[in-house]
């Protein structure tokens, strides 16, 4: 053998593992026209693919189809077309897939905001930021800008299609025409930046009543000159000005509606008693015990003499502090609750008085004490916590810690102004307990509890199964989940995909167990590979831990589903290829034997090893008219399944035998013997040439007997089945009889020869009539030598 071929036998075939090309995730938009491709580029003939929804709702989709790849196709993407999708993808016998997860995204329009044309002075108000068409709506962002500082922010709530954010203030007259934005950001993963972020801006519009009026000009005249006065006031929008004289008689006197006052030539009666008198606590009217507190009184209308200050106590006004000029001041260090009440201040002049009252409000401090966690917390143990006590209300409150249980409080306690934390590094069993924080301030002590649970799980459960069993037995599974608290808390489930097969609850113990679960399980054949899965569920009253594992059956069984298949049919014509598959199912994977049938012998074709093997035959002939059977057996058992297959041609290598001659005497007799290869069997007809007369035979065999010298001529045989013909062209000649002699020896010889004829006629339709079973007609006895 040639080197060069004797290596290339030698080396080893590559297998070409073909690799299916699937993003493993899509974010699509709404509305937009997607495709999505799987493919296998490398394989040389056409892919079937298959897609499947792995999720409970349909695909949603148009599929395109084409050699090496299919298309999905969305029209327009919509929210329902969120899934997890299966691409199979097959080539010749190799079945590949990918799985891809499609998520969408809707935020089409920039968020629209209200509220923000009409806002009064001082008075609360809010604007709203409204967004629509979000998906998915949990990530979504809202942020209120004003300038560069974001002063209010928020956040979406999942499966809600739209949105409307609030943001409440008061606005001050700086606010007016100033900028505030809402900024919306939809932070998912893949969405480009330019559309993850909208916002919208737009200028504040504040409405202010008229508000600090100050009137300028000299308002002390001689009499008989004139009077200019001028009235200064913001607002929005523009105040509108009017002048009122307010007369000794008390009667009130509109002089004019313009900004500037111009009286000419005055007189006593335009004289006026005090205007404008203003009672003001600083920093506020209402206080807490302890604060400081300045009280003012003042007028500024018109001049005034003096002013007094006084405070209202039981209907009479006890005076406080008084001054010559238009203002005084009282300051109140640090207020009682008895400082609570009126204050009058009242401005003279000769011309009358005016008077104001402010209520001056003093409160005892409201201590208000929270702590977080504030009712219960579920810590495992080895983790941290910190417990956080927090006053308000108080300006020094003092803080302790107590342990119900009166343990002993041997963990870190960090206290500083208004809040103190208990810290716990790592929580042990030992700390499980009710811990309450308490806070004075003054004569009033409150307090708060909670209440801290400590469990183990620190790792999750071990299965182990009892190995292979054969189809019937029992399988023995054990889980185990180690260090463990509270046990009688731990529930171990076993379950087969979701459906529960088996339950057991963990007894009381006074620290961390090991808990194990053995379950019996009967295995199927439909168990192979069927994965198990140990459950451990912790139920605690504040929160639920669930740790799992499994373990994958194995199931072993006699042959079973076996079956022969032949492509592209049972029925072929001579020289077409045939390919005779045999496949089975068992476990461990079995032989199986390929054979043939024919004329009560088997003949083994091909073993393998596995579980399919095919068998080819490139150019079928007669000879392989058969019976086919495929066995299958392993350690467990055998099966077997059959197929019959038969191959037809049109007759060939026909051939004519005349026995005992094609010339002959007048009066003998002539056999015809035809053979062919063919089948069907075929039909076989005798024609005279010069005659319209056919003679039909079953069997390939003509007896012409008795011939004359008109049966001389050209003879023709046609061999004819539904797939073809063949034709074979004689002659016969009769020689005409001469007047006959007294019998002698020659007629006894030619009686004999007759007799021997006819003998070896019977044989000759004997062996035709066995080959005709068989389709074909090799009748090698029928010749001469046999006559």
């Amino acid at each position: 053998m040639d080197s060069a071929l004797l290596l290339t036998l030698l080396l080893p075939v590559a297998v070409v593992s073909h690799v299916v090309n699937l993003p493993s995730k899509v974010l699509f938009k709404v509305g937009d026209r997607r495709e999505l491709t799987c493919s296998i580029l490398s394989c040389p003939e056409t892919v079937k693919f298959v897609w499947t929804p792995l999720e409970d709702r349909p695909i949603f989709a148009t599929v395109k189809p084409q050699d090496k790849e299919s298309m999905l196709v969305f029209d327009s993407v919509m929210k329902n077309h969120e899934n997890t999708i299966l691409c199979k993808a097959t080539c010749g016998k190799e079945t590949k897939q990918a799985k891809t997860t499609i998520k969408v995204y809707s935020f089409p329009t920039n968020p629209v905001i209200s509220g923000h044309d009409r806002l009064k002075l001082g008075e609360e108000a809010t604007l709203t930021c409204e967004v629509s068409s979000i998906h998915p709506s949990e990530f979504l962002e809202v942020e209120w800008l004003y300038g560069d500082k974001v002063v209010y922010s928020d956040e979406g709530e999942p499966d809600r299609d739209a949105f409307s954010f609030s943001y409440t203030f008061t606005p001050s007259s700086e606010d007016d025409g100033k900028a505030i934005t809402c900024r919306v950001s939809l932070n998912v993963d893949g969405i480009p930046s330019e559309e993850m972020t909208r916002e919208t801006s737009v200028h504040m519009n504040v409405l202010s009543a008229p508000h600090n009026v100050k009137v300028s000009g000299v308002t002390a005249v001689p009499l008989g000159s004139s009077l200019n006065l001028t009235c200064e006031a913001e607002g929005k929008p523009k105040p509108a000005f009017t002048w009122t004289a307010l007369k000794p008689d008390g009667q009130s006197v509109e002089m004019g509606k313009h900004q500037v006052l111009f009286v000419q030539d005055v007189s006593l009666s335009d004289a006026a008693p005090p205007m404008e008198t203003l009672i003001v606590a600083s920093p506020q009217t209402t206080l807490k015990e302890g604060d400081s507190v300045s009280i003012f009184c003042k007028s500024t209308g018109v001049p005034v003499t003096h002013v007094v200050l006084s405070r209202r106590v039981n209907g009479v006004d006890a005076e406080l502090k008084s001054s010559k000029g238009a203002e005084t001041s009282h300051t109140i260090p640090s207020v009682k609750l008895a400082d609570s009440g009126t204050f009058v201040c009242e401005a003279f002049n000769e011309y009358g008085s005016q008077r104001t009252t402010l209520n001056l409000t003093v409160e005892a401090h409201l201590l208000e004490v929270a702590l977080q966690p504030d009712t219960e917390d579920v810590l495992e143990k080895g983790s941290n916590l910190v417990l956080s006590c927090q006053a308000s209300g108080c300006p020094q409150p003092e803080f302790s810690w107590k342990n119900l249980a009166n343990n002993p409080i041997l963990r870190q306690i960090k206290t500083d102004g208004f809040q103190s934390q208990l810290i716990f590094d790592l929580v042990e069993l030992e700390d499980e307990g009710t811990y309450l924080c308490e806070v004075t301030c003054g004569s009033i002590m409150k307090s708060k509890q909670t209440n801290l649970k400590v469990f183990s799980f620190p790792t999750s459960p071990v299965v182990k199964n009892s190995g292979p069993s054969l189809v019937g037995e029992m399988m023995k599974l054990t889980c185990t989940v180690q260090e463990v608290f509270p046990a009688n808390l731990f529930q171990i489930l076993w379950m087969d995909g979701d459906r529960k097969m088996h339950s057991e609850t963990g007894s009381f113990s006074s620290g961390t167990i090991n808990l194990t679960s053995e379950y019996s399980y009967r295995v199927n054949t439909e168990d192979q590979d069927k994965r198990i899965t140990c459950k451990v569920l912790l139920e605690m009253p504040a929160a639920q831990a669930v740790k799992t594992a499994s373990t994958a059956l194995s199931v072993h069984y006699p042959p079973r589903a076996t079956r022969i298949t032949v492509s592209p049919l049972m029925e072929l014509k001579e020289g077409e290829s045939m390919s005779i598959s045999c496949l089975f199912d068992s476990f461990p994977v079995g032989r199986m034997v390929l054979s043939r049938v024919m004329d009560g012998v088997q003949t083994e074709l091909m073993t393998s090893d596995g579980l399919e093997t095919v068998f080819t035959i490139p150019s079928v002939k007669l000879d392989d008219t058969g019976i086919y059977i495929c066995e299958t057996s392993n350690m467990y058992g055998s099966q077997n399944d059959s197929v019959e297959i038969t191959v037809k041609a049109p007759p060939r290598n026909t051939t004519v035998d005349i026995f005992p001659s094609t010339d002959v005497q007048e009066g003998q007799n002539i056999t015809i013997c035809c053979r062919s290869v063919s089948f069907p069997p075929p039909a076989v007809v005798l024609s005279k040439l010069d005659s319209e007369k056919n003679v039909y035979s079953l069997d390939g065999v003509f007896l012409l007997i008795n011939l004359t010298p008109n049966d001389t001529g050209l003879y023709q045989i046609n061999v004819t089945n539904d797939l073809g013909y063949e034709t074979e062209t004689f002659t016969i000649n009769v020689i005409e009889k001469r007047v006959n002699p007294p019998l002698g020896w020659n007629d006894f010889l030619s009686l004999a020869i007759c007799l021997g004829v006819a003998s070896a006629l019977l044989g000759v339709v004997v062996y035709v009539w066995r080959a005709r079973k068989k389709g074909s007609y090799d009748l090698t006895k029928c010749n001469p030598s046999t006559v």
